[in-house]
């Protein structure tokens, strides 16, 4: 894997998840970022999350999610059950490369994420 940027540390704004072969937006909110002390943090469209996540290669294996209990509206929270599904318990194949981040699962599913910038 060659690494243009660093991977943790950085905040990431997921821009869309592909499952199934539809491609979902991402709220606005939806963010993560993966921490050197082997933790990844985030929103997954309404609610906050945590979880531990290993990066070891090109592959990323993130932990059960721990989330906050918001409701928000049912187009958020669709996404939300849709991205926490793809993350928890899982390990994806990381593909970086210039501001971009994608994670993909083994049956091809995708989250496509930016570099946030800082507002």
């Amino acid at each position: 894997m060659t690494v243009d940027e660093p991977l943790t540390g950085v905040e990431w704004r997921v821009v869309s998840v592909t499952a199934d072969g539809a491609t979902h937006r991402a709220p606005l909110a939806a963010r993560l970022l993966l921490r050197d002390d082997g933790t990844a943090t985030g929103n997954l469209g309404c609610n906050s999350f945590s979880a531990p996540a290993t990066l070891r290669g090109d592959r990323v294996t993130f932990g059960q999610l721990r989330t906050t209990r918001m409701a928000c509206d049912e187009s958020r929270m669709a996404f939300e059950r849709l991205l926490g599904g793809l993350l928890g318990g899982r390990a994806l194949t990381v593909a970086p490369g210039h501001g971009k981040l994608t994670l993909t699962t083994s049956h091809g599913d995708h989250v496509n994420l930016t570099r946030s910038t800082p507002e």
